[in-house]
């Protein structure tokens, strides 16, 4: 790309960023990604009803709002880049070349970076927002997936499947300080809401393991065993926490089933039955109802939180695979 393009992009998100700054948040939309679709299809969250499909770039996986709800970032696979959506207009306004096969990402708490996993080049790749440009490359283990940018802006953690390890980076010098091992094929992370504990779904272990954020230490590892579902298709990969921090839910992949999990006690309290292989999550504003992406169902299951019970279920694009909730 030469430098008269790089600068009408760097502009051009600039703008976008300046534009949405006073946009309203709380769209009342729920955004599922179709990684098969190249589509991220918009649905009303109250009524569940279909506004829209938004075509993107090659293979939209990952997804995350703006602070203020007015962007929607979307990691496309398949065409190195993330795209920016304005939800206003829920239009594609600008993509981010990123690297080759962008798999997760996060921003930084002020979003002034975003830090993105190349997959295939075994990269977390450093992007500044203001800037319109890659800043830094920060070789990791083979195969990068999470990416956790922490509250305070310090670190960032990021889980490589090949390695079986959580890499820890230093937000300020930009280098590796820490390497934890966790469990086989390890894919997602969340901090609990005191950010005292980091939850890792080791998606070929079957477990989930929990460190203490002090020491880097377990505390804990959480197993699965669901009555007629072989242990080799219990694969858990997503996670979403209750703001009080007693509750986690846990997508298991091929068991087809999300579990419930009592945090304080590490203790798995119950099993949903979802649609096939169950994959994203998210909880709404007033965590009532939890949203699972199942992606050999091709299907979005409604769960209601006091129940745990699916009470609905809508198409939602072939292989759906992230879910935003925006209520």
């Amino acid at each position: 790309m030469n430098v008269l393009v790089k600068a009408f992009n760097s502009i051009a998100l600039v703008s976008l960023l300046l534009a949405v700054q006073q946009s309203q948040a709380n769209s009342g939309y729920v955004f599922v990604s179709s990684e098969k679709d190249d589509r991220v299809t918009v649905f009303e969250a109250s009524s569940m009803d279909k506004v829209t499909a938004i075509n993107t770039s090659e293979r939209p996986r990952a997804m995350k709002l703006s602070n203020d709800g007015a962007l929607l970032y979307v990691a496309c696979g398949d065409a190195d880049v993330i795209d920016v959506i304005d939800v206003a207009s829920l239009t594609v306004q600008q993509s981010i070349e990123i690297g080759e096969d962008p798999d997760r990402f996060d921003l930084s708490p002020d979003e002034k970076f975003l830090y993105a996993s190349n997959e295939d080049d075994g990269l977390v790749t450093v992007y500044s927002l203001e800037e319109g440009r890659k800043v830094a490359e920060i070789e990791v283990g083979e195969e990068p997936e999470g990416v956790l940018v922490t509250p305070d802006n310090r670190l960032v953690y990021v889980t490589s499947e090949v390695a079986n390890m959580v890499h820890v980076i230093d937000v300020q010098s930009r280098e590796l300080v820490e390497n934890i091992v966790v469990g086989n094929r390890p894919r997602r992370m969340l901090l609990t809401p005191d950010q005292k504990q980091l939850w890792v779904s080791n998606e070929v272990g079957g477990t989930i393991s929990i460190l203490d954020t002090s020491s880097y230490q377990s505390v804990a590892e959480l197993s699965f065993s669901l009555r007629g579902v072989r242990p080799e298709s219990i694969s858990p990969v997503g996670m979403v926490m209750t703001k009080d921090g007693q509750r986690a839910y846990i997508t298991l992949g091929g068991a087809n089933h999300v579990a419930v999990v009592d945090i304080p006690a590490n203790k798995v309290i119950d099993y949903i039955l979802v649609g096939k292989r169950a994959w994203g999550i998210a909880l709404n504003q007033d965590e009532s109802r939890l949203y699972v992406t199942n992606g050999k169902s091709d299907d979005l299951a409604v769960i209601d939180t006091e129940r745990l019970k699916v009470i609905r279920s809508v198409p939602a694009g072939r292989v759906p695979h992230d879910v935003v909730v925006d209520d």
